[in-house]
């Protein structure tokens, strides 16, 4: 298998998992400005979307958008237990928090990206997510250990990018007590850190 990645990027939730799971796999860095790897091999050939991540998995396959690619390695690699069984109530509770990372949170950060976003754009959408990490910090102040209960999953690879978004962006956890302590407890798995060190990020 190989990822097609940007340091940083969404795509470092589905790198966390890969390490997480000790697969066997290799790594292509993505320019998403140019939409060229860095090889020089046109990214828009690999998937048309142009967007990370992307998963090839070696049989003529590509695999996009991050919460589908979660999923499945997390069902190829079932020893890493890093999902609950497909058809039970905790899977769906699982693919129920993907789906508000992804849509709700991920997506909110996207005028903080652009360039062109205004300030007026930029401060609705940062109170949009103080309301996002809000909810996420109720979640767990029940005082479970992860993101969805009592074992760490893909959605907690996928919930700590967004942590990492926020620092980048220069909004602090602090108003979220919760979500900053998990944010610090997945900070220091020893595959993220190998995650990290692999996107030139630590």
């Amino acid at each position: 298998m190989k990822l097609y990645y940007t340091p940083g990027a969404c795509s470092m939730a589905a790198h966390i998992v890969l390490n997480e799971a000790n697969a066997d796999f290799a790594i292509e860095k993505v320019d998403l400005a140019a939409k060229t790897t860095e090889t020089g091999a046109d990214f828009t050939k690999v998937t048309t979307k142009g967007a990370v991540p992307a998963l090839d998995l070696g049989d003529g396959e590509v695999l996009t958008e991050g919460a589908a690619i979660l999923q499945y390695l997390a069902d190829r690699f079932p020893d890493a237990d890093l999902a609950p069984a497909n058809g039970t109530l905790a899977r769906t509770r699982l693919q129920e928090m993907l789906t508000y990372i992804s849509s709700e949170v991920h997506k909110s950060f996207g005028p903080l990206f652009w360039p062109n976003s205004s300030d007026e754009i930029k401060g609705a959408f940062r109170g949009l997510l103080e309301k996002k990490f809000a909810h996420l910090n109720d979640i767990l102040a029940d005082g479970r250990a992860w993101l969805t209960g009592d074992k760490f999953t893909v959605a907690d690879a996928y919930f700590f990018v967004m942590t990492a978004w926020a620092g980048h962006h220069k909004i602090s956890l602090d108003a979220w007590p919760n979500v900053g302590a998990l944010a610090g407890k997945i900070a220091g798995r020893e595959k993220v850190l190998q995650t990290l060190k692999a996107e030139g990020l630590a």
